[in-house]
């Protein structure tokens, strides 16, 4: 059954002043919340080995945080803000960034009212960007969406073009323009895989030391992909939250990953709330394999409709199955999972993450993984100096 929850049960307050809208000049520098049983202390982010049970196994999401945004300009002198959300054609993204002369890309369109059937220009002045001659062509539009056509000139890939012309799209809520700080600051430091419109901000207060650390701890390490889409950091609108839709996030996971989730009996710590969805996932793409014989995309509300009595074994061991079957050695597939108080954690014990939003689908996550404690999570951090959202401060949950 689908939880009928009241989005205003989860809000707080928020002053403008808790939003860090600037990292810290050191990554590791920042405050590390830690709720266990209830109960919450605080320590450093560099102080993170010390904390992780022995013998974690800790999962990373190395998904690259793409130049996204591009600005265009009409004949008529009208600016059209376009902003990148995932590849259309050719929809697989590695192989449209590799594209050398145009692609097509689903995006929000800034301005939309004002571009009709004409051809854009890039806006810019650079000497080498109109070199590029980059042009964007409306394909179809829905509202503030559409699919959009780029085109452009000189023979370099796409992902190429995005650096030199796009800006890092950094949250709304920070209140500013893309600053130099952000091109290095705005992206976790083992980003790997180009295709994130939003970063994975748990990852962002990773040192070389801290890895370094948890290396030394004895703790494994893997690494998911799930490319961010900028859904996932939308407000619910609706007052019932079974009212607001979830958009679709591509994700990779190895086998060899899936393998050691299979067989360890290790507790399980994500960094971030992308990884959790990316690992909670699996479970459910798992009854897709037993059931429909290949692996299929997580919808919304799938956790919630009936009761699984599968495994997280034999739900991990029906997707290795389908790779080794069909020879593949990672699994590609998509989720839309919302998770909620009320759902069943199969794979995830501990997670590190920042601090959310009021009223976003990412605190109604924390809310499921404390047991509904989330007050004394916020409480503190609100009444003890934390830093809020994207560039602020972290957190190292255990799950109830």
């Amino acid at each position: 059954m689908i939880p009928q929850i009241h989005i205003e049960d989860f809000n707080y307050p928020l002053p403008d002043e808790r939003i860090a809208k600037y990292p810290l000049p050191e990554r590791d520098a920042s405050k590390l919340l830690i709720y266990r049983d209830g109960l919450v202390r605080e320590r450093k982010f560099r102080n993170l080995a010390e904390e992780l049970p022995a013998g974690s196994l800790m999962v990373f999401n190395d998904t690259k945080v793409v130049p996204a945004r591009l600005f265009f300009r009409r004949p008529t002198g009208a600016h059209i803000e376009i902003f990148c959300l995932e590849p259309d054609d050719p929809a697989e993204y590695n192989v449209s960034f590799a594209a050398t002369e145009h692609c097509r890309w689903k995006c929000v369109i800034g301005n939309a009212k004002r571009w009709k059937d004409d051809v854009l220009d890039l806006d810019a002045s650079d000497e080498e960007l109109r070199g590029i001659c980059l042009q964007a062509r409306l394909i179809h539009r829905e509202g503030q969406t559409g699919v959009v056509e780029f085109s452009w000139r000189g023979g370099a890939p796409f992902s190429q073009v995005l650096e030199l012309c796009g800006r890092v799209p950094i949250p709304p809520y920070l209140n500013r323009d893309t600053e130099s700080i952000d091109l290095e600051r705005y992206q976790t430091l083992y980003a790997r895989l180009r295709g994130s419109v939003a970063a994975p901000t748990a990852g962002l207060h990773f040192t070389q030391r801290v890895l370094d650390d948890i290396a030394a701890r004895g703790i494994e390490t893997a690494r998911v992909c799930l490319h961010v889409g900028a859904g996932t950091f939308l407000p619910v609108k609706s007052s019932l939250v079974s009212e607001h839709p979830m958009h679709r996030e591509p994700f990779v996971v190895s086998r060899a990953l899936l393998a050691r989730l299979r067989d360890a009996d290790k507790p399980v710590v994500a960094v971030g709330t992308t990884s959790v969805r990316t690992l909670e996932s699996l479970y459910y793409v798992g009854i897709s394999c037993l059931e429909q014989g290949r692996p299929a995309d997580v919808e919304q509300w799938a956790p919630y409709l009936r009761e699984y009595a599968l495994t997280r074994a034999e739900a991990l061991d029906a997707i290795i199955k389908y790779l080794d079957e069909n020879q593949l050695d990672e699994l590609k597939v998509g989720t839309r999972i919302i998770i909620v108080p009320g759902f069943r954690f199969r794979i995830v014990d501990a997670m590190v993450t920042n601090f959310h939003q009021p009223q976003s689908t990412l605190l109604l996550l924390i809310s499921a993984f404390v047991g509904g404690d989330w007050h004394t999570i916020y409480d503190y951090a609100l009444a003890n100096g934390f830093r809020f959202l994207s560039y602020g401060d972290s957190s190292l949950l255990f799950r109830r």
